[in-house]
């Protein structure tokens, strides 16, 4: 076991939970105030996912080019070098943060501070524990695509949305040459449009809401004129390339055996219900799905950080005017707080480092500069309530389903099982479906089909994972638990 001042009683004034858009904004802001922070993020690299780049390897000559926003993100990182070289940020790559435990009482008997047991490593079998200790929590761990199954969803070609765009970004592939891209949400529109301008084909992009509930809305959406002009900018692009824009339409169905061979799209009702007759089938080569995203909660609900109802449904994490949560000592930023993307991120996070700069360090600087970005945050989140509720999921997509419908992929129980114990066999929640059934209990312990088990079980679909405190985020091997960590 190797040993540090970090190990023996010297802990850092912040610990920064995830090195994306938030998390890299709020550790740079906060060291530049004088906060001495660490910063964990489970990538091997920092930008999360929305700045993923290529593997140096893969020689790209220009990654910038597969962003918006670069400039913003090419500034923290030349910040994060001066600031790591001055010894005031401690960078920790390949950290995956397993669970946050109180570490000491103050005189006051609350906790005085932290400690953060991780998995450290980049590959499964050179994973070693770790820990680190720190006064303060910064919780920036991002968010992971929502799935609504359907049938043929497990064939192979049929990716998700973000995984498609994140092929693209780190390993410069496409998923394929002819590609359907469908769901709901704003996501959909950088998808497309990153995917044809890397040569690839999409005949159609299928959103299952309409956007007439934007315009219903015209006052928040004329106070971020700049998220208008980016839509505007992808719509266009798409336009020009030929891609066939269809609103309140879904891929009911996929179709092919050793890969995806075609899919069949049906208009939808107001429920996402599919209109009969309607249904139709598009040849392709893959598919790239996603309805929104789901902000990755586990570890504040470990720490009992209290949530708020969403507008998509979901649930997220209450925080205050400095992105406090309900915790003393922890702070929220990014899409922890609600889906808002990788803007309204960046100004979150620099309000969290200087929220933590004032309570550790009395640093009261930049008070205008601050209320500005609090100004900005407002009319961001605004907006990211907007997009929210005009695509929030509805619960007529399960008519989509049949019996054999593969729900939970871990442990491949299809629907028709589910609907058997949540009816036949008396379950009433889905924690007592996956006694009977097994679903939600594989790898991703209910990330992916969580949201389906509850909407079938006739639960809340925003329970799941995130409504269980758990001690463990993710899978950790036995052995690593009976070690003695290491400080990093």
């Amino acid at each position: 076991m190797t040993t540090s001042p970090c190990d023996v009683g010297d802990p850092y004034d912040t610990a920064v939970v995830g090195a994306g858009p938030a998390g890299l904004a709020a550790a740079v802001t906060a060291a530049e105030l004088g906060v001495r922070v660490a910063l964990l993020d489970a990538g091997e690299r920092t930008g999360g996912q929305f700045y993923r780049r290529p593997a140096a390897a893969l020689g790209a000559r220009r990654p910038e080019a597969l962003h918006h926003g670069w400039s913003a993100y090419a500034d923290l990182e030349r910040r994060l070098r001066t600031l790591r070289e001055a010894g005031r940020v401690r960078y920790l790559p390949a950290h995956h943060v397993w669970t946050i435990l109180p570490d000491g009482a103050d005189a006051d008997g609350g906790t005085s501070g932290w400690r953060f047991h991780a998995l450290a490593g980049s590959r499964v079998e050179e994973e070693r524990p770790a820990q680190i200790r720190a006064r303060t929590v910064l919780l920036a761990t991002g968010a992971y695509e929502r799935q609504l199954p359907f049938p043929g969803w497990t064939v192979p070609g049929v990716i998700g949305a973000g995984a498609a765009q994140a092929m693209l970004k780190s390993g410069l592939v496409l998923p394929g040459r002819r590609i359907v891209v469908a769901g709901s949400g704003p996501l959909l529109l950088a998808v497309a449009g990153s995917l044809t301008a890397a040569g690839a084909e999409v005949p159609v992009m299928v959103e299952a809401s309409s956007y007439a509930a934007y315009a219903r809305r015209l006052p928040t959406l004329l106070r971020v004129p700049g998220k208008l002009a980016e839509g505007a900018v992808h719509a266009g692009a798409l336009l020009r390339r030929g891609v066939r824009m269809l609103s309140r339409h879904a891929v009911i169905a996929a179709h092919g055996t050793e890969r995806v061979e075609a899919v069949t799209l049906a208009r939808i009702d107001r429920d996402w219900r599919p209109v009969p007759g309607s249904a139709r089938r598009v040849a392709c080569d893959a598919v790239a799905v996603g309805h929104g995203l789901v902000p990755q909660l586990e570890l504040a609900a470990e720490l009992g950080c209290a949530t708020r109802r969403t507008p998509d449904g979901g649930v997220a994490l209450r925080v205050d005017g400095e992105q406090r949560t309900t915790v003393t000592g922890v702070w929220s930023a990014g899409e922890t707080g609600g889906i808002g993307g990788a803007e309204l991120a960046l100004i979150e996070g620099e309000l969290a480092g200087r929220s933590i700069a004032r309570t550790l360090r009395g640093v009261l600087a930049h008070s205008r500069h601050t209320a500005r970005a609090a100004a900005r945050r407002a009319r961001m989140r605004a907006f990211a309530d907007l997009m929210a509720a005009a695509h929030r999921p509805r619960s007529g997509w399960t008519g989509w389903l049949d019996d054999t419908t593969t729900v939970c992929r871990c442990e491949e129980v299809p629907a028709g099982l589910i609907k058997e114990a949540a009816g036949e066999l008396g379950a009433h929640d889905a924690r007592t479906v996956k006694l009977l059934t097994r679903a939600g209990m594989g790898w991703c312990q209910g990330r992916v089909c969580g949201p389906a088990v509850n909407w079938l079980t006739g639960e809340d679909p925003a329970a799941g994972p995130v409504a269980d405190r758990r001690p463990l985020s993710c899978p950790v091997p036995l052995g690593h638990l009976a070690e003695p960590p290491e400080s990093p």
